[in-house]
């Protein structure tokens, strides 16, 4: 056996020596000290070695092991030397040639959108509040007035995660579905009057044309004395001007949301067609763009405030669509495809 061990020393200088670049190295490497390597088929045969002999094999073996190492280590070293000294010698590199120039970028579709939006609140006295986008099931969905056994969680498919840096079960901590659990948390952290809007991502197993797995949204809370639907009404009208322009129009349509009461759909006149109907508005002369509503008694409570004193509205848009109707959009996954012939026609 350390007759082998030699012949196999003297046969990987051989070989080392005529490597041409690193990967030729590293073929060898992998060849002789690899798992399955020459080396490891000689010393699998050590078990059936007389202990006697046993321990005279095990130190050629270990300087045979050490003298390839270092062999391959310097070979690796002499053939990157010698591709940087080839380069060196090559044709010299003018430096004093211009560069090749990028025309400048800008913000993508979904970030300008998600900012005029928070503008446009901003004016009108709301502040920005964020929120993890790792949430608990009981901030997520507990504390905005839908338990577990409620049927609207079938609306939310849901990523749950393993977080082991927490306390809670598997199916309790996921990935949010929606920036509303942001409401609960402003609530829990500061005292009435608020006047907030959450944006952010949340996520839900979901993909289609006007659908990804995670997309923006941007939630508003406001939670005084004396808050009613009229306020509700005025205030998106305002933002509807800002941000679509005066000659938009606005109706509201009933609905129903979980942690609104009552609850409604606001809908857009088309910048189309101007309320006449097209294919984008499926000839209805309307767009919906979010969901609103007055704050549920339920949700109140969970925030810590008085439901009995205290009455809100809130309401919930999604930036992509959003994006997609101001810029006359119908494919939402062309804002994810990074396609460069699309980004620059805006």
């Amino acid at each position: 056996m350390r007759d082998r061990l030699e012949q196999l020393l003297r046969s990987a200088q051989e070989e080392v020596s005529r490597a041409a670049d690193a990967a030729q190295v590293e073929m060898l490497r992998v060849r002789y000290l690899g798992k399955k390597g020459e080396l490891a088929l000689v010393l699998g045969g050590m078990g059936k070695l007389n202990p006697e002999d046993r321990r005279g094999v095990g130190e050629v073996a270990n300087r045979v092991k050490a003298e390839l190492e270092t062999l391959l280590a310097g070979a690796i070293q002499a053939v990157e030397q010698a591709a940087l000294e080839a380069e060196l010698a090559g044709p010299p590199l003018d430096v004093t040639l211009p560069g090749r120039g990028r025309p400048p970028g800008h913000r993508h579709l979904v970030s300008r959108t998600l900012e005029d939006v928070v503008r446009s609140f901003r004016r009108l006295g709301f502040e920005v509040f964020t929120g993890p986008e790792i949430e608990l099931d009981a901030l997520n969905f507990e504390a905005l007035n839908i338990p577990a056994d409620h049927p609207a969680r079938d609306m939310q498919d849901t990523f749950y995660v393993d977080a082991p840096w927490s306390k809670a079960p598997v199916d309790e901590v996921l990935l949010r579905t929606h920036t509303s659990p942001g409401q609960i948390r402003a609530m829990r952290s500061r005292p009435a009057p608020l006047r907030i809007v959450v944006p952010g991502k949340a996520y839900r197993v979901d993909s289609d044309a006007t659908h990804t797995p995670m997309f923006h949204q941007i939630e508003g809370l406001l939670v005084d004395r004396g808050i009613t639907f009229a306020d509700l009404k005025g205030t998106l009208n305002a933002f509807v001007t800002s941000f679509f322009g005066v000659d938009r129009q606005t109706r509201f349509r009933p609905s129903y949301f979980q942690f609104t009461e009552p609850s409604a759909e606001m809908d857009v006149s088309c910048g189309t067609c101007g309320g006449k109907g097209c294919r984008l508005c499926k000839s209805t002369g309307w767009l919906e763009i979010l969901g609103c509503g007055m704050v549920h008694p339920n949700v109140l409570k969970a925030g810590g405030y008085d439901a009995g004193t205290l009455t809100g509205f809130a309401w919930g848009m999604g930036v992509e669509r959003i994006a997609m109707l101001r810029y006359g959009l119908d494919d939402i996954r062309s804002l994810f495809e990074n396609d460069i012939r699309f980004l620059e026609q805006f």
